[in-house]
Protein backbone atom coordinates (compact mmCIF):
# COMPACT_ATOMS: atom_id res chain seq x y z
CA UNK A 1 0.00 0.00 0.00
CA UNK A 2 1.33 3.64 -1.05
CA UNK A 3 2.81 5.12 2.09
CA UNK A 4 0.31 8.30 2.09
CA UNK A 5 -2.66 5.51 2.34
CA UNK A 6 -1.04 3.91 5.06
CA UNK A 7 -0.47 7.52 6.98
CA UNK A 8 -4.06 8.44 6.38
CA UNK A 9 -5.57 5.16 7.12
CA UNK A 10 -3.65 5.05 10.43
CA UNK A 11 -5.03 8.64 11.06
CA UNK A 12 -8.81 7.30 10.82
CA UNK A 13 -8.54 4.26 12.70
CA UNK A 14 -6.47 7.35 15.40
CA UNK A 15 -9.46 9.63 15.01
CA UNK A 16 -12.33 6.76 15.92
CA UNK A 17 -10.50 5.98 18.78
CA UNK A 18 -9.49 10.12 20.08
CA UNK A 19 -13.46 10.68 20.11
CA UNK A 20 -13.34 9.48 23.61
CA UNK A 21 -10.39 11.34 24.72
CA UNK A 22 -11.25 14.20 26.85
CA UNK A 23 -9.48 16.06 29.95
CA UNK A 24 -10.76 16.49 33.21
CA UNK A 25 -9.68 19.78 35.18
CA UNK A 26 -6.68 17.80 36.74
CA UNK A 27 -6.64 14.58 34.50
CA UNK A 28 -3.79 12.54 36.36
CA UNK A 29 -0.27 11.48 35.32
CA UNK A 30 -0.73 10.51 31.95
CA UNK A 31 2.61 9.33 31.43
CA UNK A 32 4.37 9.56 27.43
CA UNK A 33 7.42 7.90 26.87
CA UNK A 34 8.96 7.22 23.34
CA UNK A 35 10.60 3.58 22.83
CA UNK A 36 13.85 4.96 22.45
CA UNK A 37 16.20 8.16 22.79
CA UNK A 38 19.98 7.71 21.95
CA UNK A 39 23.22 9.66 23.63
CA UNK A 40 26.03 10.28 22.81
CA UNK A 41 29.27 9.54 24.74
CA UNK A 42 30.63 12.91 26.12
CA UNK A 43 27.87 15.13 25.34
CA UNK A 44 25.04 15.67 28.18
CA UNK A 45 21.70 14.78 27.48
CA UNK A 46 18.78 14.56 30.11
CA UNK A 47 14.94 13.69 30.66
CA UNK A 48 12.80 16.22 32.48
CA UNK A 49 10.08 14.79 34.23
CA UNK A 50 7.23 17.76 33.53
CA UNK A 51 7.87 16.91 30.11
CA UNK A 52 6.25 13.32 30.87
CA UNK A 53 3.27 13.88 32.36
CA UNK A 54 -0.17 15.75 31.94
CA UNK A 55 -0.54 17.75 34.99
CA UNK A 56 -0.88 21.57 35.93
CA UNK A 57 1.06 20.72 39.43
CA UNK A 58 4.02 19.20 38.86
CA UNK A 59 5.19 19.49 42.16
CA UNK A 60 1.97 17.38 43.03
CA UNK A 61 3.93 14.28 41.99
CA UNK A 62 7.39 12.41 42.78
CA UNK A 63 9.73 10.64 40.13
CA UNK A 64 11.97 7.58 40.37
CA UNK A 65 14.06 6.40 37.66
CA UNK A 66 15.36 2.80 37.23
CA UNK A 67 18.11 2.42 35.56
CA UNK A 68 22.21 1.25 35.71
CA UNK A 69 23.13 5.15 33.77
CA UNK A 70 23.05 8.52 35.26
CA UNK A 71 21.71 10.54 38.19
CA UNK A 72 18.36 12.14 39.25
CA UNK A 73 17.06 14.97 41.34
CA UNK A 74 13.63 15.96 41.89
CA UNK A 75 13.48 17.46 38.60
CA UNK A 76 15.53 15.62 36.29
CA UNK A 77 17.32 12.83 34.88
CA UNK A 78 21.04 13.33 33.40
CA UNK A 79 23.66 11.50 31.56
CA UNK A 80 27.29 12.04 30.09
CA UNK A 81 28.20 8.80 28.71
CA UNK A 82 31.26 7.55 28.99
CA UNK A 83 33.13 4.28 26.49
CA UNK A 84 32.13 1.80 29.17
CA UNK A 85 28.50 2.85 28.60
CA UNK A 86 28.46 1.85 25.19
CA UNK A 87 25.22 0.30 24.27
CA UNK A 88 21.58 -0.59 25.19
CA UNK A 89 19.93 -0.19 28.72
CA UNK A 90 16.48 -0.50 30.05
CA UNK A 91 15.12 2.96 31.59
CA UNK A 92 12.00 2.37 34.04
CA UNK A 93 10.11 5.92 35.22
CA UNK A 94 7.69 5.45 37.98
CA UNK A 95 5.19 8.52 38.78
CA UNK A 96 4.43 8.45 42.42
CA UNK A 97 1.56 10.57 44.20
CA UNK A 98 1.64 10.65 48.36
CA UNK A 99 4.37 7.52 47.81
CA UNK A 100 2.04 5.64 45.80
CA UNK A 101 2.60 4.12 41.96
CA UNK A 102 0.14 5.97 39.59
CA UNK A 103 1.95 5.60 36.67
CA UNK A 104 4.79 3.54 35.28
CA UNK A 105 6.64 3.89 31.86
CA UNK A 106 10.13 2.34 29.82
CA UNK A 107 11.79 3.02 27.21
CA UNK A 108 15.63 2.03 25.72
CA UNK A 109 18.78 4.16 25.54
CA UNK A 110 21.19 3.39 23.18
CA UNK A 111 24.87 5.37 23.90
CA UNK A 112 26.70 5.48 20.83
CA UNK A 113 30.43 6.27 21.16
CA UNK A 114 30.90 10.04 19.54
CA UNK A 115 32.95 8.47 16.34
CA UNK A 116 29.91 6.20 15.41
CA UNK A 117 29.43 7.60 12.04
CA UNK A 118 33.13 8.83 11.02
CA UNK A 119 34.07 9.26 7.61
CA UNK A 120 30.00 9.64 6.90
CA UNK A 121 28.30 11.91 4.96
CA UNK A 122 25.44 13.35 5.14
CA UNK A 123 23.21 15.74 2.99
CA UNK A 124 20.92 17.29 5.53
CA UNK A 125 17.82 19.41 5.41
CA UNK A 126 15.87 20.58 8.12
CA UNK A 127 11.93 22.20 7.67
CA UNK A 128 10.76 24.34 10.85
CA UNK A 129 9.04 27.05 12.40
CA UNK A 130 10.68 30.20 14.39
CA UNK A 131 12.64 27.72 16.23
CA UNK A 132 14.19 27.05 13.27
CA UNK A 133 14.41 30.22 11.70
CA UNK A 134 16.34 31.57 15.16
CA UNK A 135 19.54 29.26 13.89
CA UNK A 136 20.57 28.36 17.24
CA UNK A 137 20.53 24.80 17.00
CA UNK A 138 21.43 24.81 13.29
CA UNK A 139 24.43 26.40 14.47
CA UNK A 140 24.89 24.06 17.28
CA UNK A 141 24.30 21.25 15.00
CA UNK A 142 26.73 22.32 12.80
CA UNK A 143 29.57 22.87 15.79
CA UNK A 144 29.00 19.58 16.92
CA UNK A 145 29.84 18.07 12.98
CA UNK A 146 32.63 20.49 13.03
CA UNK A 147 34.14 18.13 16.26
CA UNK A 148 36.84 15.40 15.21
CA UNK A 149 35.87 12.09 14.11
CA UNK A 150 32.54 13.03 12.65
CA UNK A 151 30.63 13.18 9.66
CA UNK A 152 30.70 15.59 6.79
CA UNK A 153 27.73 17.22 6.75
CA UNK A 154 26.31 19.87 3.78
CA UNK A 155 23.08 22.00 5.15
CA UNK A 156 20.70 22.25 2.06
CA UNK A 157 17.95 24.91 1.91
CA UNK A 158 17.52 28.51 0.86
CA UNK A 159 16.82 29.90 3.88
CA UNK A 160 19.73 31.79 5.40
CA UNK A 161 19.16 33.99 7.56
CA UNK A 162 21.80 36.64 9.25
CA UNK A 163 22.51 34.64 11.99
CA UNK A 164 23.41 31.14 10.87
CA UNK A 165 27.32 30.34 10.71
CA UNK A 166 28.51 30.00 7.50
CA UNK A 167 27.28 26.66 5.38
CA UNK A 168 24.02 26.93 7.74
CA UNK A 169 20.75 26.50 5.87
CA UNK A 170 17.33 25.09 5.87
CA UNK A 171 13.40 25.72 5.77
CA UNK A 172 12.40 27.83 9.08
CA UNK A 173 10.41 30.35 9.09
CA UNK A 174 8.67 32.72 12.25
CA UNK A 175 4.70 31.15 12.40
CA UNK A 176 4.85 28.43 9.64
CA UNK A 177 2.81 24.75 9.96
CA UNK A 178 2.73 21.93 8.09
CA UNK A 179 -0.35 23.28 5.97
CA UNK A 180 1.38 26.47 5.01
CA UNK A 181 4.93 24.47 3.43
CA UNK A 182 2.25 22.17 1.58
CA UNK A 183 0.79 25.19 -0.01
CA UNK A 184 1.48 28.35 0.29
CA UNK A 185 2.34 29.94 -2.66
CA UNK A 186 3.67 33.83 -2.87
CA UNK A 187 4.13 35.07 -6.53
CA UNK A 188 6.37 38.18 -4.95
CA UNK A 189 8.47 37.05 -1.89
CA UNK A 190 10.12 39.43 -0.21
CA UNK A 191 12.24 37.92 3.08
CA UNK A 192 12.84 41.45 4.00
CA UNK A 193 8.89 42.02 4.71
CA UNK A 194 9.18 38.16 5.85
CA UNK A 195 7.05 37.71 2.93
CA UNK A 196 7.87 33.75 1.92
CA UNK A 197 6.52 31.52 -0.38
CA UNK A 198 6.63 28.19 0.37
CA UNK A 199 10.21 26.81 -0.86
CA UNK A 200 8.37 23.33 -2.07
CA UNK A 201 5.35 25.18 -4.01
CA UNK A 202 6.15 26.18 -7.33
CA UNK A 203 4.08 28.04 -9.84
CA UNK A 204 4.03 25.62 -12.70
CA UNK A 205 1.70 26.22 -15.77
CA UNK A 206 0.29 29.48 -13.89
CA UNK A 207 -1.28 26.89 -11.02
CA UNK A 208 0.45 26.64 -7.84
CA UNK A 209 1.47 23.39 -6.54
CA UNK A 210 3.74 21.22 -4.47
CA UNK A 211 6.43 20.25 -5.96
CA UNK A 212 9.41 18.31 -4.41
CA UNK A 213 11.42 16.90 -7.40
CA UNK A 214 11.68 20.54 -8.50
CA UNK A 215 13.45 21.90 -5.20
CA UNK A 216 15.53 19.12 -5.26
CA UNK A 217 16.76 20.05 -8.89
CA UNK A 218 16.72 24.05 -7.87
CA UNK A 219 17.55 23.86 -4.07
CA UNK A 220 20.00 20.91 -3.90
CA UNK A 221 21.98 20.52 -6.72
CA UNK A 222 19.58 17.61 -8.09
CA UNK A 223 20.60 15.81 -5.39
CA UNK A 224 18.35 14.38 -2.75
CA UNK A 225 18.84 15.17 1.14
CA UNK A 226 20.05 11.83 3.00
CA UNK A 227 18.01 12.99 5.91
CA UNK A 228 14.77 15.62 6.52
CA UNK A 229 14.19 16.53 9.90
CA UNK A 230 10.70 18.53 10.12
CA UNK A 231 10.52 20.55 13.58
CA UNK A 232 6.86 21.67 13.30
CA UNK A 233 3.53 21.66 15.79
CA UNK A 234 3.55 24.43 18.11
CA UNK A 235 1.78 26.77 15.52
CA UNK A 236 -0.30 23.84 14.13
CA UNK A 237 -2.15 23.25 17.52
CA UNK A 238 -1.73 26.21 19.78
CA UNK A 239 -5.26 27.82 19.11
CA UNK A 240 -6.74 24.70 19.57
CA UNK A 241 -10.20 24.67 21.68
CA UNK A 242 -8.83 22.45 23.97
CA UNK A 243 -11.46 23.05 26.45
CA UNK A 244 -14.06 21.41 24.27
CA UNK A 245 -13.75 17.87 24.93
CA UNK A 246 -12.72 16.33 21.58
CA UNK A 247 -11.44 19.62 19.52
CA UNK A 248 -8.06 19.36 19.88
CA UNK A 249 -8.31 15.44 18.71
CA UNK A 250 -9.67 16.93 15.85
CA UNK A 251 -7.13 19.85 15.17
CA UNK A 252 -4.60 17.05 15.41
CA UNK A 253 -6.24 14.79 12.71
CA UNK A 254 -5.70 18.12 10.25
CA UNK A 255 -2.54 18.67 11.11
CA UNK A 256 -1.56 14.79 10.23
CA UNK A 257 -3.51 15.01 7.29
CA UNK A 258 -1.14 18.56 6.33
CA UNK A 259 1.65 16.26 7.67
CA UNK A 260 1.15 12.85 6.00
CA UNK A 261 0.97 14.70 2.16
CA UNK A 262 4.48 16.57 2.86
CA UNK A 263 6.18 13.50 4.13
CA UNK A 264 4.70 11.72 1.36
CA UNK A 265 5.64 13.55 -1.35
CA UNK A 266 9.47 14.08 0.52
CA UNK A 267 8.86 10.01 0.65
CA UNK A 268 8.44 9.84 -3.12
CA UNK A 269 10.45 12.23 -4.71
CA UNK A 270 13.79 11.11 -2.74
CA UNK A 271 12.63 7.67 -1.29
CA UNK A 272 15.98 6.42 0.52
CA UNK A 273 16.19 10.03 2.83
CA UNK A 274 15.10 9.24 6.41
CA UNK A 275 12.20 12.05 7.19
CA UNK A 276 12.45 12.64 11.21
CA UNK A 277 9.45 13.93 12.83
CA UNK A 278 10.56 15.49 16.05
CA UNK A 279 8.00 15.83 18.77
CA UNK A 280 6.76 19.14 19.34
CA UNK A 281 8.79 20.63 22.03
CA UNK A 282 7.26 21.78 25.60
CA UNK A 283 6.84 24.99 26.80
CA UNK A 284 8.29 27.11 29.03
CA UNK A 285 7.11 26.11 32.75
CA UNK A 286 6.38 29.67 33.83
CA UNK A 287 2.84 31.05 33.85
CA UNK A 288 3.82 34.60 33.48
CA UNK A 289 5.92 33.64 30.17
CA UNK A 290 2.60 33.42 29.07
CA UNK A 291 1.02 36.05 30.16
CA UNK A 292 3.59 38.07 28.89
CA UNK A 293 3.35 37.26 25.49
CA UNK A 294 -0.63 36.59 25.12
CA UNK A 295 -2.15 38.14 27.99
CA UNK A 296 -5.35 35.81 28.73
CA UNK A 297 -5.44 34.43 25.97
CA UNK A 298 -3.68 31.51 25.83
CA UNK A 299 -2.98 30.18 28.80
CA UNK A 300 -0.03 27.50 29.72
CA UNK A 301 -2.65 24.88 30.89
CA UNK A 302 -4.40 25.18 27.73
CA UNK A 303 -1.13 24.46 25.52
CA UNK A 304 0.18 22.72 27.76
CA UNK A 305 -2.65 19.94 27.32
CA UNK A 306 -2.80 20.23 23.69
CA UNK A 307 1.26 19.81 23.61
CA UNK A 308 0.61 16.47 25.23
CA UNK A 309 -1.87 15.25 23.31
CA UNK A 310 0.06 16.10 20.39
CA UNK A 311 3.48 14.33 21.41
CA UNK A 312 0.97 11.72 22.59
CA UNK A 313 -0.42 11.18 19.29
CA UNK A 314 2.71 12.12 17.29
CA UNK A 315 3.97 8.94 19.09
CA UNK A 316 1.43 6.48 17.86
CA UNK A 317 1.14 8.11 14.49
CA UNK A 318 4.28 8.38 12.92
CA UNK A 319 5.64 5.21 15.10
CA UNK A 320 6.46 2.16 13.60
CA UNK A 321 7.13 3.32 9.62
CA UNK A 322 10.52 3.14 9.80
CA UNK A 323 10.53 0.87 6.97
CA UNK A 324 8.75 3.56 5.22
CA UNK A 325 11.81 5.64 5.73
CA UNK A 326 9.63 7.59 8.54
CA UNK A 327 11.56 8.30 12.27
CA UNK A 328 10.64 9.79 15.53
CA UNK A 329 13.25 11.83 16.90
CA UNK A 330 12.23 12.46 20.95
CA UNK A 331 13.11 16.34 21.00
CA UNK A 332 10.53 16.74 23.96
CA UNK A 333 12.66 15.02 26.31
CA UNK A 334 16.00 15.86 26.63
CA UNK A 335 14.65 20.45 26.90
CA UNK A 336 14.82 21.95 30.51
CA UNK A 337 11.51 23.89 30.79
CA UNK A 338 12.70 25.83 33.41
CA UNK A 339 16.48 26.56 32.97
CA UNK A 340 16.03 26.18 29.35
CA UNK A 341 13.63 29.04 28.81
CA UNK A 342 14.14 33.21 28.99
CA UNK A 343 11.63 34.07 31.85
CA UNK A 344 9.26 36.07 29.57
CA UNK A 345 8.91 33.73 26.23
CA UNK A 346 6.68 31.22 26.16
CA UNK A 347 7.17 29.29 23.49
CA UNK A 348 11.09 29.85 22.18
CA UNK A 349 13.88 28.44 24.43
CA UNK A 350 16.92 30.26 25.60
CA UNK A 351 20.80 29.22 23.77
CA UNK A 352 20.50 26.37 26.45
CA UNK A 353 17.37 25.06 25.85
CA UNK A 354 18.26 25.56 21.46
CA UNK A 355 21.63 23.20 22.28
CA UNK A 356 19.23 20.88 24.17
CA UNK A 357 16.95 20.46 21.09
CA UNK A 358 20.61 20.29 19.46
CA UNK A 359 21.67 17.76 21.16
CA UNK A 360 19.07 15.13 20.46
CA UNK A 361 19.39 15.69 17.07
CA UNK A 362 22.62 15.17 16.58
CA UNK A 363 22.83 11.59 18.76
CA UNK A 364 19.89 10.96 16.70
CA UNK A 365 21.32 11.56 13.29
CA UNK A 366 24.58 10.10 14.37
CA UNK A 367 22.89 6.69 15.47
CA UNK A 368 20.95 6.72 12.16
CA UNK A 369 24.21 7.16 9.94
CA UNK A 370 25.44 4.28 12.00
CA UNK A 371 23.08 2.36 11.47
CA UNK A 372 22.56 2.52 8.12
CA UNK A 373 26.57 2.06 7.80
CA UNK A 374 26.17 -1.70 9.34
CA UNK A 375 23.32 -2.06 7.26
CA UNK A 376 25.37 -1.50 3.83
Amino acid sequence: MPLLRILIAQGMALLLLSAATTWAEEPGPRLILPKQATAVVGAPIGVWFDNLVLTEKPDRYAFRVHSKLGTSDARHWTLTATEQDVGEHDWQIDVLESGEKVASGQMTWNVIPASAAKDRSLRLLIVGDSLTHATIYPNDLARRFAEPDQPKVTFLGTHRPASAKEGVAHEGYGGWTWQRFLTHYEPNPDPAQRKHSSPFVFANDGKPGLDIPRYIREACGNEPPDVVIFLLGINDGFSADWKTPGAVDTRIDDIFGHADKLIAAFHEAAPKAALGVCLTTPANSRDASFVANYQDRYPRWGWKQIQHRLVERELEHFSGHEADGIFVIPTHLNLDPVDGYPPDNAVHPNAHGYHQIAATMHAWLLEHLAANNKAE
